[in-house]
Parts: C-alpha cells; sequence; structure tokens
C-alpha cells in the first residue's frame, strides 16, 4: 500500500484460491485454546483508531506488505540482527510501514492470557479486518491457524511489492502471478481508500503527467517539493482520508489519483468499467474487497512456529 497496504498498497502474494486457505485455516482455530484472543485483538485495535485514524491504514498496510512476501506469515514484523536481515529496510517499506508498536502491545496482552498460542501472523491479519471495520468498511470472516515464519526475504520485498509507478499492465500481471485476477487487484487497490502516500512516492506524477485534476495537483505540490520532503504524507483519498468507503473510485473518475498507479485503474483501459462500477456501488466493492482478503495464503501445519515476540525467532 503507498505510504499508508494503506496500500500505497497495491498487492502481490496471494497464492491459493479460496477454497484452499478454508480448507487449511478454520474460523473457530482459538475458540478453545484462547477464546479471547479475537475479542483482545479487536478491542486494541479500536483503541488504537480512536488514538490515531490513520493506525487503522497503517495496520491494513503492514498486513498486505506481509503477504506479499511469501505468504501472510508474520515476516515484516522480524527486526534485523547482526546475523539475520529482515524485510523493514525494503525500499518500499523503510521509513513507511508502521504500527509495529500496535502489534506488539496486542502480543503482549494475548501471551499474557494464553502463552505462545496465537500466532503473530494470525494477530496481524485479525487485526486488519478490524481496522476495515472500524473505519466503516466491511467485515470479513478470518479463517486462522497461521504460524509464524522463521525467516524473512529482503530481496523478495524489494521485487514482489507493487511499485506506485507501475502500469495497469504490470499491475494485472504481478497479481496474475500471485493468484489474483484482475477484480482482485483493483478491488484491493480500493485499500487506498484509506491512508497516505509519501511525497516521493507521487512526485513524479503531480510534475510530470498530464492525467491529474488540476486542483489536485496544486494541493499536492504545497506539501511536495521539486527536490525535498520526500517523507512529506499526503491523503490518498482527500475526499475522506479516515473512512472506508468508495470514495477512491470516485475520485479516479476525476482524475484524483494521488499514485500514478492508483489513477491506472481509470485511464481509457480494461480497468475502467470495474472502476466506475466501484465508484456508484459501494456494496459491490465491499464484498467483492472482502472476499479478495480471504484468498490470502498462510502458513500453517508443522512450518514454522509460534513467536513469543512478534519481533524475533523463538
Amino acid at each position: 500500500m503507498a505510504s499508508h497496504k494503506p496500500l500505497a498498497c497495491s498487492v502481490s502474494a496471494f497464492f491459493f484460491a479460496a477454497s484452499l486457505v478454508s480448507a487449511q485455516l478454520t474460523a473457530n482455530f482459538y475458540d478453545k485454546s484462547c477464546p479471547n484472543a479475537l475479542y483482545t485483538i479487536q478491542t486494541a485495535v479500536r483503541s488504537a483508531v480512536a488514538k490515531e485514524n490513520r493506525m487503522g491504514a497503517s495496520l491494513l498496510r503492514l498486513h498486505f506488505h506481509d503477504c506479499f512476501v511469501n505468504g501472510c506469515d508474520g515476516s515484516v514484523l522480524l527486526d534485523d540482527t547482526p546475523t539475520f536481515t529482515g524485510e523493514k529496510s525494503a525500499v518500499p517499506n523503510n521509513n513507511s510501514l508502521r504500527g509495529f508498536d500496535v502489534i506488539d502491545s496486542i502480543k503482549a496482552q494475548i501471551e499474557g492470557i494464553c502463552p505462545q498460542v496465537v500466532s503473530c501472523a494470525d494477530i496481524l491479519a485479525v487485526a486488519s479486518r478490524d481496522s476495515v471495520v472500524a473505519l466503516g468498511g466491511p467485515t470479513w470472516v478470518v479463517n486462522l491457524g497461521r504460524r509464524d515464519s522463521m525467516t524473512a526475504s529482503l530481496d523478495t520485498a524489494n521485487n514482489d511489492i507493487p511499485a506506485p509507478t507501475l502500469d495497469l499492465s504490470d499491475l494485472t500481471k504481478l497479481f496474475s502471478n500471485k493468484g489474483l485476477g484482475t477484480t482482485d487487484m483493483i478491488a484491493l487497490s480500493g485499500g487506498h481508500t484509506i491512508g497516505q502516500a509519501r511525497c516521493v512516492n507521487f512526485r513524479d506524477r503531480i510534475y510530470s503527467e498530464t492525467n491529474i485534476d488540476t486542483s489536485l495537483v496544486t494541493s499536492l505540490k504545497s506539501n511536495c517539493p521539486k527536490k525535498t520532503g520526500d517523507n512529506n504524507i499526503s491523503p490518498l483519498d482527500a475526499s475522506t482520508p479516515y473512512v472506508f468507503d468508495n470514495f477512491y473510485y470516485k475520485n479516479l473518475l476525476n482524475k484524483k489519483g494521488v499514485l500514478h498507479s492508483d489513477q491506472q485503474l481509470f485511464n481509457g483501459g480494461s480497468a475502467d468499467s470495474q472502476t466506475t462500477t466501484y465508484s456508484s456501488n459501494m456494496a459491490k466493492f465491499f464484498t467483492d474487497f472482502s472476499a479478495a482478503m480471504v484468498k490470502m495464503s498462510p502458513l500453517t501445519g508443522s512450518s514454522g512456529q509460534i513467536r513469543k515476540n512478534c519481533r524475533k525467532v523463538n
């Protein structure tokens, strides 16, 4: 996601079909082993988002960037050590991903009631859902039972997380390589209805491109100079930046996509029709977004572990 998954978010490691995911995971996985897990996560997320609205988008994006790299396995949460290189320093993540402290807090609370039972990967998956709900978006059933990876991949993070400069054909191919269709790609991009983007990720668009609303250009330039301010942030959806709705798509119809990759969804190409539908039918967007979220690939079975601390392998 750009600086917000939200999304200066696009998507990239959803490997298995929903039916396969469902066969591996169950929604009631912790009902007996940690019955208060989901309530604990929900309460903490609601509190974090109430304290800072932006955190909802940050947690959603954090989950996306985890899933982009070898599945939703909590690898993005691992810190670098003298003998281990994680994914936090990858170009799409460095000075960009946030919300790690919220996940740490939730993990500590859950460890206090159910030691080494609930995976960090599952906490992040549930927190992203609860973040969307807290900001007015749809809910969906999060199947549970993921395990935490013991490895990470800086190279994969650098290569597989979609860049905000991609054209429609590249986005479509990237999603397709991960088992996601065009419908999934366009729906998941709607995560950009919340969150912020860094100046460095849209500077070329506002100073070089023409398929962009002039009033938006003026507004964005005021916070994104040509040579400085790389980390200055602007909302991906200036209309309702802290509400999960379909204004992202309405904005695209008016050439108000902040990122190059965003505007590609309404630029005279094959994505125009679906984008137009979402702009006038929020229920359809919510349904498709929820369905696409369910497709994310887990790490289950004997692979991995249940970390005691999300930042390091046991």
